[in-house]
């Protein structure tokens, strides 16, 4: 499920609809519990994923900052990083090179 609901407001390049309708997506499947509604549900789904997607337009329309632009690929780089420095051995899968291969949860002795 959408553990990852990125942040939108004041970025270089600006964000656009299909990123807005992306979140306001995942917002609706994490608060319904649901990543594919079923065909009764579905309207009801679409329209708050609809209504989700215009109240963040409006958000972001209205919003005011001094603050400079943020660049996106430099704020990938810092999550890139906090992630990597939270992980064993600074790996992307957090499994340290002697660990790689053997079963999750298993401890394999160094000699």
């Amino acid at each position: 499920m959408c553990r990852n609901i990125r942040t939108l407001y004041h970025f270089d390049p600006p964000v656009t609809d299909d990123e807005i309708q992306a979140a306001a997506l995942q917002f609706v499947r994490k608060v319904s519990g649901f990543n594919k509604p079923s065909a009764v549900n579905r309207e009801a789904f679409d329209n708050a994923v609809r209504d989700v997607s215009a109240t963040v337009h409006d958000l972001l329309g209205s919003l005011v900052t001094t603050s400079p632009l943020r660049n996106r690929e430099a704020e990938a780089a810092k999550a890139r990083a906090r992630f990597a420095s939270r992980r064993p051995g600074g790996s992307a899968t957090g499994r340290s090179a002697q660990n790689r291969g053997a079963p999750r949860g298993a401890r394999v002795r160094a000699d």
